[in-house]
């Protein structure tokens, strides 16, 4: 039996947040890696299924978070289908740059400001100064 991201979690996710301070780990992490530990547990309840059967099954909530691969993926995978769907037909190119270490820290605590400025700058002809975006 494979390994699950719940029990990675399970294992890594208190010493990661013990490691890197929880306050520098963005809420939403947070919530995401809370959703997927009590995703199908006791802690997200559950319900009581009458069967056909004659017979009753429990069955645990999902929590139905969008980075959990038990709830996430169907939903995930309908967005990737509409996204693949609105590219043009021609050749794309995936360009990564590094942020300056002195950066990294403001950027992550500030991730949609500094993010849409980031990106902004990059729509802009080399050396042309603009004012910075609304």
């Amino acid at each position: 039996m494979s390994t699950t991201l719940a029990e990675i979690l399970r294992r890594h996710w208190p010493r990661y947040v013990a490691s890197h301070g929880a306050m520098n780990i963005l809420p939403s992490h947070h919530a995401a890696a809370g959703a997927i530990l009590s995703c199908h547990t006791p802690e997200g309840g559950g319900s009581l299924y009458d069967c056909e059967c004659g017979h009753q099954h429990f069955a645990y909530h999902g929590c139905g978070h969008r980075a959990c691969p038990q709830c996430g993926h169907r939903e995930a995978q309908e967005w990737l289908e509409r996204q693949t769907a609105r590219l043009l037909p021609v050749t794309y190119h995936l360009v990564t740059f590094t942020v300056p270490e002195q950066l990294r820290a403001i950027i992550r605590s500030n991730q949609r400001l500094m993010l849409d400025i980031l990106f902004f700058s990059l729509h802009l002809p080399h050396g042309h100064q603009h004012r910075a975006p609304p």
